[in-house]
């Protein structure tokens, strides 16, 4: 055992609570004076009952003790019913994290260096003795991750909260009080829910420097081991994934460990498929082709890689962006032709491995995106929805909704059905098509191969190869094309303005032709729908077969092949039949129908019949929210800084769509701990014209110059970001100034960032995704610059939305949003300061409250904001 300084054994306090040791016919008592009784198990049970002020003893395994006396599974404590407890084990994992004991009295005291019990009697004492000799080990920890994961674990009612905090703080260390309040608001969501359908939902804001990500991982981990259930963790943005993941280490400290505990879950269209790989190899080799050498460099990854993630794992971003993102991707499976147990490499799948892994592990840290897929398809790969959730970044929650719940019937989304359903019918694609997917599990059932037959010729009502051209030039084929060249014509004859990222254009009324071409589509999306029931029909028989069973391998691959076809029946072309029928409707109250032609500086990409929910939480709430037992959304910027708190509260439940649970959820706001006023400056700048880019790109140029760089410039389009590069690059340059640009470099935002970050006196142009995924704490990011007042695009859906969430006061809370979200990345940590400009005299004061409270704002020109961040940034006060 460790040796504890005297004055460390003054603070170690084993809580005066009796021990207990149960038998299969007698209990053994100790009280906290000493006194042993034996009891039946009527009377220990009746001494735990909490509707009789029932008390709280020590034990070791809770859930053993609790069946051993038939205490129920549900209704007292926790989720797991049982009795309230001072587990042993638990204190023994929190102080020897990744240390097997075997989990009985004399187990632990054998792993603790203690003298083994010999009886019951004995056991209870050596349960009080353990107790002491854990919380002495504790008095020798110094470092701050394990108080603050203690606070946490405290505030969220871990009855050996306070015992451990006194062994590790002493009476007069002052614990983080911000992460605590925040850590004990989130853990409401883990308590047990009252009705179906009424999840415990905690809507909860903490400013950057609470300590967010451990103040949720803690309640999330601790009832997640109770409970030997998973709770899911789910981002926005990749980036906050892979820190959630490195946060995880101060709790898992053990790699061994962390792997059974914690998955990273993403889509498999995320990971190498072995499969595509082997078939890329070949035919490179076949043909003598020069990528070969770039297959070179991934089989030396594959051999090295634990995850086979191909983005934001270990596979270097630049890697991909040297090989060519469009190869990359054609080695993941992005269109769902795995062949599962008749894949040679179905052993070794990375795909598979995350899959089952995420099925035993206690935290599974996923993204918005697949979180809704899996509720929007009820499960994906393993027909499994989570119950508990965390929604971190959760501002970003209605964008994840709104993606998932929408139906585009596009052409280049019918293509892609055509190729899963059809495979490569012409070049030299590797796409596998039903025939080669399943054709073997069908050969020998009559009725399963007519079925097949029949999809494979309805199919062909779905775009093919070349349908781009065709429908640019008004000669689509019958079907799908044919009504795409109407939905094109519609759009180029009724846009507003003209744009080279895309141009949109309202459904209703239709144009002559639409709507007739429409149904007539409808009628061969509802064959094809048919064709694939009976089709999944005929595969789920084996399944049901009890006399004649499949063997494993064979019912994973019909099962997949089950789910594959059902969902592309009942959820894909049946949403596509109902938005076409729907166009000859007038409009419903929820949903709105635009048609869209995407562009690519000016090249056209795509046209697309469009619906989307008016307000996205509708069915978030129902498919996610409702049916979850606990969840908690939370973000750095819930609210906008309106100054009616209950007005700030109300927006944003409706910006997260938990305005629609049956039931309010609970609100908390931990503000940061950081000094803005101290350590930030805003200026305003007011002899800059909104729209002169000659002017514009000067201000950026003066004011990142006089920065010496570590400077963000953002901006509301794309082609005011090019502009200003093209003008400000060589002056930067001249001036040593390395500048990075989104939208110009050949280079993925990812990287970007991590040149920026590495690089302290650099600068990075960038728009949206920019300005929401940097973390770049330290002196590497010291100015941001903002070309323009963010107000949102006035689009067809936010035209539609915006009666809905507030009128005028919804285009002020997404304005102020987004520059909150902006200002929120000058400060990550309690020695960072910079500047924050806007090169906007437009900018209207109610927006200000955006910012916090105290920090001086100044509107001047440009020539005192450049010498007003020259010398605040050289001041090392």
């Amino acid at each position: 055992m460790n040796t504890v300084p005297d004055a460390a054994l003054d603070r170690v306090l084993v809580p005066r609570v009796p021990a207990l040791v149960a038998g299969f016919r007698e209990v053994l008592w100790l009280s906290p004076e000493g006194e042993i009784e034996a009891l039946s198990p009527e009377e220990a049970r009746a001494r735990l009952d909490p509707v009789h002020g029932g008390e709280t003893p020590m034990v070791c395994h809770a859930r053993a003790v609790a069946r051993r006396l038939d205490i129920p599974s549900k209704g007292w404590a926790g989720d797991w019913g049982g009795f309230a407890a001072f587990d042993l084990l638990e204190l023994f994992a929190f102080v020897r994290p990744a240390q097997f004991c075997v989990p009985t009295p004399r187990g632990l005291a054998e792993a603790l260096g203690l003298m083994p019990p010999k009886d019951m009697a004995e056991a209870c004492v050596a349960l009080a003795t353990a107790a002491r000799a854990l919380l002495q080990d504790l008095a020798n920890e110094t470092g701050p991750d394990i108080r603050a994961v203690a606070e946490i674990a405290d505030r969220a009612g871990w009855p050996w909260g306070p015992a451990v905090l006194a062994a590790l703080l002493g009476d007069d260390a002052e614990p983080r009080r911000q992460q605590a309040d925040y850590a004990a608001a989130v853990a409401a969501a883990f308590a047990p829910r009252q009705r179906p359908d009424e999840p415990q939902a905690v809507l909860a804001e903490a400013g950057t420097g609470v300590g967010k990500t451990l103040g949720y991982i803690a309640p999330a981990s601790l009832w997640a081991e109770r409970n030997q259930g998973t709770v899911w963790i789910s981002t926005f943005t990749r980036n906050l994934q892979s820190q959630i993941a490195g946060e995880l280490d101060r709790l898992y400290p053990d790699p061994v460990q962390k792997r059974r505990r914690v998955v990273i879950r993403k889509g498999r269209e995320n990971f190498l498929c072995l499969l595509n790989y082997e078939e890329a190899v070949r035919a490179a080799l076949g043909r003598a082709s020069p990528g070969a050498a770039s297959l070179a460099l991934i089989a030396r990854w594959i051999g090295a890689t634990a995850a086979g993630d191909l983005v934001a794992g270990d596979f270097p971003g630049w890697l991909a962006e040297l090989i060519g993102r469009g190869r990359i991707n054609a080695l993941a499976d992005r269109r769902g032709e795995c062949i599962h147990a008749a894949c040679p490499h179905f052993s070794r799948c990375f795909v598979e491995k995350n899959v089952r892994a995420a099925r035993h592990a206690r935290l599974v840290v996923a993204n918005h995106a697949l979180v809704m897929a899996q509720a929007a398809l009820v499960g994906l790969d393993d027909a499994s929805v989570p119950t508990r959730y965390v929604f971190d970044e959760g501002h970003h929650l209605l964008e994840a909704a709104d993606a998932a719940f929408s139906v585009r019937l596009s052409g280049q989304e019918g293509r892609e059905l055509r190729r899963w359903l059809l495979g490569a019918e012409t070049g030299r694609s590797r796409a596998r098509g039903l025939q080669r997917r399943i054709g073997d599990l069908v050969e020998a059932d009559e009725e399963a191969s007519a079925a097949l037959l029949e999809t494979l010729v309805a199919a062909r009502v779905l775009p093919t190869d070349g349908w781009h051209q065709r429908v640019g030039e008004g000669r689509g084929l019958p079907g799908a094309e044919s009504f795409l060249v109407l939905v094109r014509q519609q759009v180029m004859a009724r846009a507003l303005g003209d744009s080279p990222y895309g141009i949109e254009a309202e459904a209703r009324p239709p144009i002559d032709g639409l709507v007739e071409a429409g149904m007539r589509l409808a009628a061969g999306f509802d064959r094809l729908a048919s064709a694939l029931r009976r089709l999944s029909a005929a595969l789920r028989r084996p399944l049901e077969d009890a006399e004649n069973p499949p063997e494993p391998g064979m019912r994973q691959r019909l099962e997949a092949a089950v789910r594959g076809l059902e969902r592309r029946a009942d959820v894909q072309l049946a949403a596509w039949s109902r938005l076409l029928r729907d166009l000859a409707e007038p409009p419903g109250p929820d949903t709105v129908e635009w048609l869209a032609l995407d562009r690519s500086d000016n090249a056209e990409t795509d046209v697309a019949v469009n619906r989307n929910w008016i307000d996205p939480g509708k069915p978030f709430a129902l498919a996610v929210a409702q049916p979850a037992h606990g969840l908690v959304v939370t973000s750095a910027t819930l609210t906008d800084g309106e100054a009616d708190a209950d007005v700030a509260w109300r927006a944003a439940e409706a910006a997260t769509g938990l305005r629609h649970l049956p039931r309010s959820p609970k609100g908390a706001r931990i503000a940061s701990p950081f000094d803005y006023p101290a350590q930030t400056r805003i200026f305003i700048v007011t002899d800059i014209p909104r729209d002169d880019i000659g002017q514009i790109a000067a201000g950026f140029a003066s004011l990142m110059s006089a920065a010496k760089g570590g400077a963000l410039g953002l901006f509301t389009a794309i082609a005011r970001l090019r502009a200003v590069h093209e003008k400000i690059a060589p002056v930067l340059e001249a001036r040593g100034l390395l500048l990075l640009a989104q939208h110009v470099d050949a280079m993925s935002t990812a990287t970007l960032v991590d040149i920026f970050r590495a690089e302290e006196d650099s600068c990075l142009l960038g728009t949206d995704a920019v300005r929401d995924g940097v973390d770049v704490p330290g002196r590497s990011l010291r100015l941001i610059v903002f070309d323009r007042v963010p107000w949102p695009r006035p689009d067809i859906l936010h035209r539609a939305r915006k009666p809905v969430f507030g009128g005028a006061a919804y285009d002020d809370r997404i304005a102020r949003l987004r520059l909150r979200q902006a200002y929120g990345r000058l400060v990550r940590r309690a020695d960072d300061r910079g500047i924050f400009v806007i090169l906007d005299r437009a900018l209207p004061s109610r927006l200000l409250p955006a910012v916090p409270a105290g920090v001086p704002i100044a509107r001047v020109p440009l020539v005192d904001a450049v010498a007003a961040t020259a010398a605040f940034l050289q001041d090392p006060a």
